[in-house]
């Protein structure tokens, strides 16, 4: 199977479940983009439930922009943010401290472009799974693409579809349950060397 998918921001537990069902993965870089997605966001589990982190980005004048065109808006301090929710969160998660040092180094720099720093973001956490990072990318945009698995959708934060996945030990789970398909993050630091084999007994809703 060759799965194309949207590179999001620490994409979704969903994404990786195709993603390590694939037998060649297409990244979809030829696209408009588009606001409220998971291009620029991910959900992770804190002590209230489920958390945004959300990405700011340039705007501009233009009635459609690449997403590969999508500037991020460094004037704020979002990294600082993102990580210490990050810390906050999964702290004392068993793995937290495992993978730690490959993640920090994600916030310290200002990458310029979204997808840019998606990418680099998703070279870390297939090093954490220790999965190849080899990929292919779209030439150009297809609304039905050719000999190609589309997942897509699963990029549309808006329309997700619910996902009937196993459930896992989280941290903050005693006070409001299992949350599903959060951010790979998420699995990575609640379960660690056994995500993989979490991800692939899994199976995907398709629309």
């Amino acid at each position: 199977m060759n799965a194309l998918l949207h590179p999001t921001y620490f994409p979704s537990i969903a994404h990786f479940v195709a993603i390590v069902k694939a037998d060649n993965l297409t990244f979809e870089v030829c696209d408009n983009y588009q606001k409220q997605t998971y291009r620029n966001r991910a959900y992770i589990y804190a002590a209230n439930g489920k958390l945004l982190l959300n990405i700011p980005i340039k705007h501009t004048q233009k009635n459609r922009q690449l997403y590969k065109d999508v500037k991020i808006a460094n004037d704020s301090r979002w990294q600082d943010l993102h990580w210490k929710s990050l810390e906050s969160a999964y702290r004392t998660s068993p793995f937290f401290e495992f993978y730690e040092d490959e993640f920090q180094p994600l916030f310290t720099g200002n990458e310029t472009f979204l997808l840019d720093f998606n990418l680099k973001c998703l070279e870390v956490v297939f090093d954490c799974l220790q999965l190849p990072f080899e990929f292919s990318t779209t030439e150009h945009f297809e609304i039905e693409p050719n000999h190609k698995t589309d997942y897509r959708f699963l990029a549309n934060s808006r329309k997700e579809r619910p996902h009937n996945f196993d459930s896992y030990t989280q941290v903050f789970d005693d006070k409001h349950g299992f949350i599903s398909n959060l951010s790979i993050l998420d699995l990575l630091f609640n379960e660690g060397t056994n995500a993989m084999s979490y991800l692939e007994s899994q199976q995907l809703q398709i629309p």
